[in-house]
């Protein structure tokens, strides 16, 4: 081939360029509609659909919203608002609901204040649309004006027009659709948990509104129906009563305000904890990573906490101002905005821009906290005495952290002197493995590639930090080491840039102890280095069980149910259970949980603040109980391990 054909065969003109029509955007990049194609995303289409029921809510026009996973995971939700529009959209001379279920950016949340809604979550106009082109099948039920229309799609495609199919004695609409496995392969079964929860969290969020859960898939249906006149308020006080919390006062503070169209509402209670909790929200959409709304309030707290305590004399003139931390620990609370215009990061809305919303979440809490405060002196003062001590702790974590710091300068070093560090430099290429024990650690410091992997072991049961502040955890002989290696800092220093390996492993035995183990490692991260998960550097190594042998055909299994299959493979192989990794020797430990070929691994994330937050709480925390009940409830699900 000449250079001349080369040329022209690699040339790059405007025939390469692709035009995605209609819903093939959807299909081509699923992942930019709804995050992921994995669980989260399969449980994203839910929230889609009952988003624009909240809508009609959200309105004034809907009361009722009731979700089924029916048997095959096909889902049905039902709301008894106004119904999608049948008429025909002049634009595209289709009827309005085959164009919002089709047509990407269509919908009735676009035009200010002649709009079909004032307030909405779903302002990007693409989620039913989304949900019906990563469907195997969706079907629509419009009910109005005494008739009930019907429609049905086939990824995202209709394969009959809208048609009217027998009267209706009420308004509504009911969408029921089926995941597409093509789509979403690694599942399509939903999780009653997972949907409970958000669906909950919806039900708190709009006070009065009635929502209901029911799975029909197993032999009795399971349901669920919410609805709390309280609003954010039964929000923090279901977050303490699950978790049973001690409440540093009795009342949950709740602060409301508007300007022009929009709407803010706050609520707050301090716990006997030392975390905080904080879930805002606009228009009804959980914003993960927060945004301008929350940067009020953090804002607007931290002010009142130093002027009012100054005027009051729980400061005194020599005493340093508190800062965001000392006044939020032990804190849980709910922000909710709702606004015309919201100003979402991406479809996933994971955080808000609005920039006028600070301003009316932070003048309201100021304002209202203030007052708040001189009419309750009894709950200023408590509120006080917790804040104080955590600046106070605050203070010691500071001349601990100095400690530490100065004895690692004398010393001359500041890595741990048990870790065994790997030749690369580049932190994207290389992996610490935190390994239990001295012996299991000698195992893999002789099997690893020493050019890629370092090697920290460590040795018996670390602090619980879920029940410690972090001044007890500076100069820990079991964490500080964990934090040196790692070469990120901790809490308030913490900086993700600095840290030294871009995949961090915890490999403990796989019994009891190890799992407690990880437990408390994973605790540390959650609380103390979150954004190391929140990034995805955090894994767990699976080391397997069994070891199966006969002549010279050897094989490892996960699990029991591995270790039957291929027993039955083998037929009568030696079976070894490995009771923890100091049993393996080098070649195994590589061959089996460190090679980045054949290993089973985990990555670590945190899909739900709450319900993460919740399980830590539960299972680290000071409280017995919750801990007795979360065991009894879950203690179906444990299989005989040979532990």
């Amino acid at each position: 081939m000449s250079d001349i054909e080369k040329k022209v065969e690699h040339e790059y003109d405007g025939s390469q360029i692709q035009v995605l029509e209609g819903l093939e955007a959807v299909r081509k990049r699923p992942g930019m509609y709804i995050g992921s194609t994995g669980p989260r995303g399969l449980h994203h289409l839910v929230y889609e659909i009952v988003d624009n029921s909240i809508d009609e809510a959200l309105a004034g026009f809907c009361n009722h919203i009731e979700v089924f996973i029916k048997k095959g995971n096909i889902i049905e939700v039902r709301d008894n608002g106004r119904g999608i529009p049948v008429g025909i959209q002049p634009k595209l001379g289709l009827p309005a609901v085959t164009v919002v279920l089709t047509v990407l950016h269509a919908g009735g949340k676009f035009g200010g204040d002649n709009s079909g809604y004032k307030v909405s979550g779903g302002l990007h106009g693409v989620g039913s649309s989304v949900v019906n082109a990563l469907s195997e099948w969706m079907e629509v039920f419009v009910y109005q004006n005494g008739i009930e229309h019907y429609q049905k799609f086939e990824r995202g495609v209709p394969v009959c027009d809208l048609k009217e199919i027998g009267p209706a004695d009420h308004t509504g609409t009911t969408i029921r659709f089926k995941a597409d496995s093509e789509i979403f392969t690694e599942t399509t079964d939903y999780e009653y948990d997972t949907l409970i929860t958000r669906l909950r969290e919806q039900s708190f969020l709009n006070a009065g509104v009635r929502i209901t859960l029911t799975d029909e898939r197993g032999a009795e249906d399971v349901n669920e129906s919410m609805c709390y006149e309280g609003g954010i308020r039964s929000f923090v006080e279901y977050i303490h009563n699950v978790r049973k919390l001690e409440v540093a006062h009795d009342e949950v503070i709740f602060l409301r305000g508007t300007k022009d169209d929009a709407i803010a509402e706050v609520a707050f209670q301090y716990n006997d904890s030392y975390n905080e909790l904080i879930l805002s929200f606009a228009n009804n959409i959980h914003t993960p990573d927060g945004g301008t709304h929350e940067q009020g309030f953090k804002n607007a707290i931290t002010r009142v906490f130093n002027d009012f305590g100054r005027a009051k004399g729980y400061l005194k003139e020599k005493d340093a101002n508190l800062t965001g931390n000392d006044v939020r620990e032990g804190l849980t609370c709910i922000i909710s905005v709702k606004l015309t215009n919201a100003e979402f990061e991406g479809q996933t809305k994971a955080k808000l821009g609005n920039t006028e919303i600070r301003g009316l979440v932070e003048n309201l809490v100021y304002a209202k906290l203030t007052d708040f405060f001189e009419e309750n002196p009894a709950t200023a003062q408590a509120i006080y005495d917790k804040a104080l001590s955590a600046a106070r702790a605050r203070e010691a974590a500071k001349r601990a952290r100095d400690l530490v710091r100065r004895k690692s300068a004398l010393e001359n070093s500041r890595m741990p002197g048990k870790l065994a560090d790997c030749r690369e430099k580049d932190p994207t290429k290389t992996e610490i493995y935190i390994v239990e024990g001295d012996s299991a650690g000698g195992s893999a410091k002789m099997g690893r590639d020493s050019n890629i992997q370092a090697i920290l072991p460590l040795w018996g049961k670390m602090i619980n930090v879920e029940k410690a502040r972090l001044d007890k955890i500076y100069g820990n002989e079991k964490m500080m080491p964990v934090v040196t290696a790692l070469g990120c800092g901790m809490g308030e220093d913490f900086d993700l840039s600095k840290l030294r390996y871009h995949k961090v492993f915890i490999m403990a035995d796989a019994d009891v102890d190890g799992s407690h183990i990880c437990c408390l490692m994973l605790t540390f991260f959650f609380r103390f280095m979150r954004p190391l998960i929140d990034g995805g550097h955090v894994y767990i190594a699976q080391p397997p069980l069994f070891k199966l042998a006969k002549g010279k055909d050897v094989r490892y299994a996960y699990t029991e149910e591995e270790m039957a299959k291929i027993s039955a493979e083998m037929t009568q192989p030696k079976i070894n259970r490995y009771k923890g990794l100091g049993e393996m020797n080098p070649e195994q430990l590589w061959e089996t949980t460190m090679n980045p070929q054949n290993r089973v691994i985990v990555q670590i994330s945190v899909e739900d603040a709450i319900k993460a937050d919740e399980a830590f709480t539960i299972l680290m925390g000071d409280k017995v109980a919750p801990r007795k009940e979360f065991i009894e409830k879950n203690a179906k699900y444990v299989k005989n391990l040979d532990i």
